[in-house]
């Protein structure tokens, strides 16, 4: 199936504590059908210190998201959108439904 979320693409947050904020796609699994978000659904680590990093500390990173709570920000607006994929001078683009607008190509 073809990927209707790509690395790099902006994305809108539809559910949850982020919810509306917008972000830049870092990772996306397909397995494990998740997203990770720049700066977006940010958890604290706190790390012990060790040999390799003797300070230790508290560490913030962005932690992996349901991919269906993501959606796809209009090129025109910056509003979500579903994604169609649509054939244009025989390359397969995706293409955002609301304004129809191509997305990449």
């Amino acid at each position: 199936m073809a990927a209707r979320i790509k690395k790099g693409d902006s994305v809108v947050v539809l559910s949850g504590k982020d919810k509306g904020r917008t972000g830049t796609v870092e990772k996306v699994m397909p397995k494990d059908g998740k997203v990770i978000v720049e700066g977006i659904n940010v958890i604290t680590r706190h790390n012990k210190p060790t040999q390799q990093n003797p300070q230790g500390g508290i560490e913030r990173r962005p932690a992996p998201m349901p991919i269906s709570k993501v959606a796809v920000a209009d090129p025109k607006d910056g509003t979500p959108t579903r994604v169609r994929f649509e054939e244009k001078d025989g390359k397969k683009v995706r293409v955002a439904v609301k304004s129809g607008e191509t997305i990449d190509g």
